[in-house]
C-alpha cells in the first residue's frame, strides 16, 4: 500500500517557486527521489495561486517516509523553508490497492 503526500508551499514575491527551483538546482530533490522507497517527487504550480507550489510526494510505505523524514537531508529542506518564509498546508492520501477501479474512467 503506498501513501502520497500532497504539501503545499505558500510564501510572497514568488519564494515558494523559488523554494522549488532550489531544491530542483541544488541537487536536494533528484537526491530524494533516489531514496528507497521514492515513487514521486514532483512540484507544480496552481493555475489560481502563482504564490503556491504544490508537491505531490509519493512513497511506498509509511516505513521509507519515516527513513526520509529521518535523514540528514531533513535539516537542508528546514533551512531552505525558513530562508524563504514559507507556510504549509498537507493532504494524506493512502492508496486503496484498487488501481483497476478507475480505468474505466480514463481516456489514454
Amino acid at each position: 500500500m503506498s501513501l502520497t503526500v500532497n504539501l503545499y508551499y505558500t510564501g510572497i514575491n514568488g519564494s515558494a517557486k523559488k523554494f522549488a527551483d532550489e531544491m530542483e538546482s541544488s541537487g536536494i530533490a533528484n537526491a530524494i527521489r533516489a531514496e528507497k522507497g521514492n515513487l514521486r517527487y514532483d512540484y507544480f504550480i496552481p493555475m489560481n495561486d502563482s504564490e503556491t507550489v504544490l508537491l505531490i510526494d509519493s512513497w511506498e510505505s509509511q516505513d521509507d517516509l519515516d527513513m526520509h523524514h529521518a535523514s540528514p537531508m531533513m535539516k537542508q529542506i528546514a533551512s531552505l523553508r525558513e530562508k524563504y518564509d514559507l507556510h504549509m498546508n498537507v493532504e494524506r492520501y493512502i492508496s486503496s490497492g484498487d488501481d483497476d477501479y478507475d480505468k474505466k474512467w480514463i481516456r489514454r
